[in-house]
């Protein structure tokens, strides 16, 4: 079992920038992809990025240039840089950590982007 602690969310104005961190621990050296999805009122969730433990990236195609997504194996971490945001980005963001297709899912944070 993987325990996912999120930071990073917040208030900021359309163009700027946030970082997310997600920080795991437990059975952290049976993960193979961690990532993000977000969840927004009226909105089924969507996956935001993943990263493998190789290192490969993917992305929906609303973040795409915007968002990067990054992993530090040795510090259990996974990141979301956030970048030109646009209102419609506000959502909460989901931390997860795939075992076996198995996932498990941080608490959420909280990002709002006002126009």
């Amino acid at each position: 079992q993987v325990q996912l602690v999120e930071s990073g969310g917040g208030l900021v104005q359309a163009g700027g920038s946030l970082r997310l961190s997600c920080a795991a621990s437990g059975s952290v050296f049976s993960i193979n992809a961690m990532g993000w999805y977000r969840s927004a009122p009226g909105k089924q969730r969507e996956l935001v990025a993943t990263v493998t433990s190789h290192g490969r990236t993917n992305y929906a195609d609303s973040v795409k240039g915007r968002f990067t997504v990054s992993r530090d194996n040795a510090e259990n971490t996974v990141y979301l840089q956030m970048d030109s945001l646009k209102p419609e980005d506000t959502a909460v963001y989901f931390c997860y950590a795939a075992i076996d297709f198995v996932a498990s899912w941080g608490q959420g944070t909280k990002v709002t982007v006002s126009a």
